[in-house]
């Protein structure tokens, strides 16, 4: 009970009832999309791009190829050709498809479908190991150039924009979340592989970009802003020390390849001097069965990259993507997956997850800086002996700077919660049987698949099989299914439930040109909108 002789409380400041209101854009990135950073900082800043999207570049063929039949002469040119066109789907994407700062490289989704072709009864009776190889890859390049055709179809002809103009916040929060924290698998497991690099490498990045530019002010944000490059440049330092050194001389040949500096082959099998060209390996074969597995793949890596689409454009500090632009996004990347069968790279293209969480370290979400990254990626892709050098990098270095990309991405999906009612027990129920079912349905399969060499639907048609369990096998697909299915159907006529969804809040972005800030991002250049569906 109140004391007598004082007066009423005062009412609280209405700061104080909202201390964190709702923000479109995200504040403190220095520099946006139309912004770039000085030159001599936006080359460094594109080459720590191109350092993060190697990890990939060289995982994916380094699993693959030898399971092709290739040896090391093949991997180093599938890493050169899957960088030359990582390199031109990048410069497409930031020119013409959603114009957002997004890597565009190979997706760790196709993995499954090009396992089925390389297990495919056609191959299994050739013996030569090279001409295996060929086959095989010329198998991939047919299954990739029909799969294509779908974000093709889907994205230009304004399909995939009816879609998602009816994606909320709240039905993007697990997509985008799943799209982050679903790689859990290549993060610390894969700093355990060779604890005593991988885990100094994870702390050194997380002192350099976290505490080290508070305990020390610098006029430069030198510290957070290149902490990629001065962790990994010491962390490789001391990894070629313990090689030279004898540390791995008498040790189990798994740990060797995991720790040596020198055990990739990428350095002696690179050539010094190749240029990519179309149909390199032979002209295309198709199968329908291997080109509807692949098309699953890819439907998949549509839905994977919408979620990382969003994430960058939030730490580009840009405004929520436009469904026309989101669909014309989808549209380029089909044709990136074009190329990636003409080329012969042997996996598709999606959205790098990777090099959208280095947007949140360095807080610079620039388009020229990316596009300097994939200027790196076709020069070193033409010089084979020294972007080999760069591709050596021990592979737990890689996952330890995982560990904290990932994290962001996943982070900045939870993010999208701000628009949303967490008092309401629709949003509550969404929310977590969406998480639930997209973490424990691929678990169900991965589990099954490893215990019993195939997946849960097998059935006599391979196709079908192929389908349901590459498609079912993705976190964020899954996720972000169950979440856009249950937020557009429960409730859907209750007054409250639009609010609860955060719907309104992204009312003023449906169309290209409901807000002057959408066109300044994403307007094509040379007047090309014209061209394409903006209502």
């Amino acid at each position: 009970m109140a004391g007598g002789g004082g007066g009423a409380a005062p009412a609280p400041k209405q700061d104080e009832l909202h201390p964190h209101p709702v923000k479109d854009q995200l504040p403190n990135v220095a520099y946006c999309i139309t912004s770039p950073p000085p030159w001599p900082e936006a080359i460094l800043l594109g080459f720590q791009h191109y350092l993060v999207m190697l990890g990939t570049t060289v995982i994916i063929p380094t699993a693959l190829v030898p399971q092709m039949g290739g040896g090391d002469d093949e991997k180093a040119r599938v890493v050169q050709t899957i960088l030359f066109v990582s390199g031109l789907n990048t410069l497409l994407q930031s020119f013409f498809g959603t114009r957002l700062p997004a890597v565009i490289g190979g997706s760790y989704t196709f993995v499954a479908p090009t396992i089925s072709i390389i297990l495919a009864g056609r191959y299994s009776n050739i013996v030569d190991p090279h001409e295996k190889f060929l086959r095989i890859m010329r198998g991939t390049q047919g299954a990739l150039i029909v799969a294509s055709t779908l974000q093709i179809i889907v994205g230009f002809s304004g399909l995939w924009r009816n879609v998602t103009r009816f994606l909320s916040p709240l039905s993007a929060v697990p997509l985008v979340a799943l799209a982050g924290f679903g790689l859990y698998e290549l993060g610390f497991p894969g700093v355990a592989k060779c604890i005593e690099i991988g885990l100094p490498q994870l702390i050194w990045l997380i002192i350099l970009s976290q505490y080290l530019p508070h305990a020390i002010h610098v006029h430069k944000h030198i510290f957070e802003r290149f902490a990629v490059l001065f962790s990994v440049a010491i962390i490789w330092l001391y990894a070629y020390l313990l090689t030279v050194g004898g540390a791995y001389r008498h040790a189990a040949p798994k740990t060797q390849l995991h720790c040596r500096t020198d055990r990739s082959g990428l350095v002696s099998a690179a050539p010094w001097i190749r240029v990519p060209y179309p149909f390199q390996w032979g002209a295309p074969t198709f199968d329908a069965g291997e080109a509807f597995a692949m098309m699953a793949a890819s439907f998949a890596a549509l839905v994977e990259s919408t979620g990382a689409f969003i994430a960058v454009s939030r730490y580009a500090s840009a405004t929520p993507l436009p469904p026309s632009v989101l669909s014309r996004g989808v549209g380029w990347q089909g044709i990136g997956i074009l190329l990636d069968g003409l080329f012969g790279t042997g996996n598709g293209s999606s959205v790098s997850v990777e090099n959208a969480g280095l947007l949140a370290l360095t807080r610079v979400g620039s388009r020229r800086v990316v596009q300097i990254s994939a200027g790196f990626m076709i020069f070193f892709s033409i010089l084979g002996k020294f972007g080999a050098v760069f591709a050596s990098i021990p592979a737990p270095i890689i996952a330890a700077l995982y560990c904290i990309f990932f994290a962001y991405v996943g982070s900045v999906g939870l993010s999208f919660l701000q628009f949303c009612n967490l008092n309401s027990f629709r949003t509550k129920f969404i929310l977590g049987f969406s998480f639930f079912m997209g973490l424990s349905v691929p678990q169900y399969f991965n589990e099954y698949t490893a215990v019993a060499g195939y997946g849960p639907v097998h059935t006599g048609a391979r196709w079908f099989n192929d389908i349901i369990n590459v498609i079912f096998s993705s976190k964020p697909f899954v996720a972000g299914f169950v979440a856009f299915f249950l937020d557009n159907t429960l409730h859907r006529h209750d007054n409250t439930s639009r609010k609860d969804r955060g719907h309104h809040w992204w009312d003023k972005f449906r169309s290209f040109r409901g807000d002057t800030r959408s066109e300044e991002f994403y307007s094509l250049p040379f007047n090309l909108n014209k061209y394409f569906p903006s209502v």
